[in-house]
């Protein structure tokens, strides 16, 4: 009787164990297997049919992949490369009885750093001499990301010192004279540097000034972008080279003046 309930149990549960030997049960309709859905009799374990796999486990959504975040925009590192002047580049800035030959000249294009918080190329025109650490200053203003308007030969502007300083050029070679004087200035050597002109004008000693577009730019010490103050990282850059500041001069004040002999 046991052997009989558990045989037809199997049956019912799609076993697959050897069907009972047909003397031993009386011959009977096919029992059909019970919906999948039906419950388990309390206590009694469900067979499993032999060769089958056990259901899989649902499989669970893969989670969104994350959008990745746009990478930052890293500025190129400084770079600079000193060539020679040719008498073309020079054709406005550089004439017949000047301090310094043509040969004298270096031309560095390098890497400065714009308002526009980007990168950009310019040149300047210096003396051979200064070539080297002058490439040295502008690599840590770079560096400390000090804007500069625009980096141009005066030439662009056909030699007007005027036209360049009004279009905020920082520039250096200019065979001229000094402001207010006949002797030569320390542009005629390739020997100074005028670094930001609207944002650091020359200012005469009764407090005017040449240019209407540096009017905001007048009173030092001065918290605005491209300006130099006294002590600030840029004098303190240039002195690193042995370079004076014409903001510190008694009477007139030239703050974006930098010259090799501080005049």
């Amino acid at each position: 009787m046991v052997a009989t309930v558990l045989a037809g149990l199997a049956t019912a549960c799609g076993g697959g164990a050897t069907a009972p030997d047909a003397a031993a049960s009386p011959a009977a309709a096919p029992v059909e297997s019970p919906p999948a859905a039906s419950a388990t009799t309390p206590g009694t374990a469900t067979a499993t049919p032999a060769g089958s796999a056990s259901p899989a486990s649902p499989t669970e959504p893969a989670s969104p992949t994350e959008s990745a975040s746009p990478r930052p925009i890293v500025p190129p590192p400084f770079a600079a490369k000193i060539g020679k002047v040719s008498r073309a580049e020079v054709r406005y800035s550089w004439h017949e009885g000047c301090p310094v030959s043509v040969g004298d000249l270096r031309k560095i294009t390098m890497t400065y750093w714009g308002f526009d918080d980007k990168s950009h190329t310019g040149e300047l025109v210096v003396n051979k001499s200064a070539a080297d650490d002058l490439v040295s200053v502008f690599s840590k203003l770079y560096d400390h990301r000090y804007p500069i308007r625009r980096m141009e030969s005066v030439d662009v502007y056909k030699g007007s010192d005027y036209d360049s300083i009004d279009a905020d050029n920082t520039s250096a070679f200019n065979c001229r004279s000094a402001t207010g004087s006949s002797s030569w200035s320390q542009h005629a050597y390739g020997l100074a540097v005028d670094v930001n002109p609207r944002e650091n004008p020359y200012v005469y000693a009764d407090g005017s000034h040449a240019h209407k577009n540096a009017t905001g730019f007048v009173e030092r010490p001065l918290k605005k972008p491209g300006v130099v103050n006294a002590g600030d990282f840029v004098v303190r850059t240039f002195d690193g080279i042995g370079w004076g500041w014409g903001g510190s001069w008694s009477g007139a004040k030239d703050f974006q003046h930098f010259s090799s002999n501080g005049r």
